[in-house]
């Protein structure tokens, strides 16, 4: 798939939406750790603009996920209001170009360029802890507060589930997944039990972006969100989905190159901290912190297991999902007991 020149695609797409201005150069920008694209396109009169390409996973969600994003963006009041990239619209609409020729099937979305200012630091002080778990509490809020005037979303975390199960049915992933099916076919049914038995469904769903490693956003000189412009694991769900992310980031080893996925940062004092003072500005529910341990369920079946493949090369896709069944989801029903966090908030 690699030797396809994507850049064409790109041209087309662009062709397609109907602007006169000039296209000089396409330059490939992509992060190169999974199977979604980004270029940048650089007009005639020098203005920039993106264009997000992928192949992997069904272009109505594709479609449904940026719509989405997009209509946040419109919708988030200041502080946030240029947080999210703003896409381009045709004729009231999202504008997404779909190419279907043979075997290739690729989709793609332009974006307006995002103001970037100050990354966090690897390791975060106690201050930086403080200030973010605040300052996501109130993201998280006005996210509530928008989340009604946002289109509905058909992406569910059963949905997500019951794909995994049917996948395990096929030759292709019994061969891959080996001595491991079992043991994943059991975690995702004790997924769905949970769910059921937290009342996952009686959640507010918001706008949750996953994925929250530092390389995903900016702050300003104040700690506040500044910027966003990763939306790859998007989607509409409960706001602890966001949790396990932010406690990596908190974590006493920091940001790192070299990483796992085991749920530790989980179970450290700074995740405590940092929910501490989440807290404080959006409080939290005694179900939403049982939900925290299913929502670690849920990207590791989701993310790391059944999806790896398209987000981390294929080596370490295999290192992260052996891993994973034998280590972190393990540990997970082990280690982990949501009593601590409900003292630690007095809940």
């Amino acid at each position: 798939m690699r030797t396809i020149d994507f850049s064409k695609i790109v041209e087309r797409a662009w062709h397609e939406f109907g602007n006169p201005k000039q296209l000089v150069s396409i330059l490939d920008v992509s992060p190169n750790v999974s199977t979604n694209y980004v270029f940048k396109l650089i007009f005639e009169d020098e203005t920039e603009l993106y264009a997000k390409l992928s192949y992997f996973g069904q272009f109505n969600h594709f479609r449904e996920d940026h719509t989405i994003v997009n209509t946040a963006s419109s919708l988030l009041p200041a502080p946030y209001q240029h947080f999210l990239a703003n896409a381009l619209m045709k004729d009231g609409e999202l504008f997404t170009f779909r190419l279907k020729e043979g075997i290739l099937d690729a989709w793609l979305v332009f974006y307006e360029p995002v103001s970037i200012k100050q990354k966090l630091p690897r390791k975060l002080q106690e201050k930086h802890i403080r200030k973010l778990g605040r300052e996501l509490a109130s993201f998280h809020k006005v996210c509530t507060e928008i989340s009604p005037k946002l289109p509905k979303a058909t992406k569910t975390l059963s949905f997500d589930i019951k794909d995994t199960l049917a996948l395990l049915e096929t030759s292709e992933r019994q061969f891959e997944y080996g001595e491991h099916i079992g043991f994943i076919r059991e975690q995702c049914q004790l997924f769905l039990t949970n769910m059921k038995k937290f009342g996952y469904n009686t959640l507010p769903a918001i706008p949750v972006f996953v994925d929250w490693n530092i390389g995903n956003f900016s702050i300003d000189e104040e700690g506040h969100f500044h910027s966003r412009w990763d939306y790859d694991w998007f989607r509409m769900s409960s706001r602890v989905m966001d949790f396990y992310f932010f406690s990596r980031v908190v974590s006493t080893l920091g940001d790192r190159t070299v990483f796992s996925y085991l749920i530790n940062p989980l179970l450290e004092e700074r995740f405590l901290l940092f929910l501490q003072e989440y807290h404080q500005v959006f409080p939290l529910t005694e179900q939403e912190i049982h939900f925290i341990k299913e929502a670690y369920r849920f990207f590791i079946l989701n993310y790391v297991i059944k999806d790896g493949r398209y987000f981390f090369h294929e080596i370490y896709a295999n290192k992260l999902r052996k891993e994973a069944c034998e280590l972190y989801l393990p540990l997970l029903d082990k280690t982990f007991d949501s009593r601590k966090i409900l003292q630690a908030l007095n809940l």
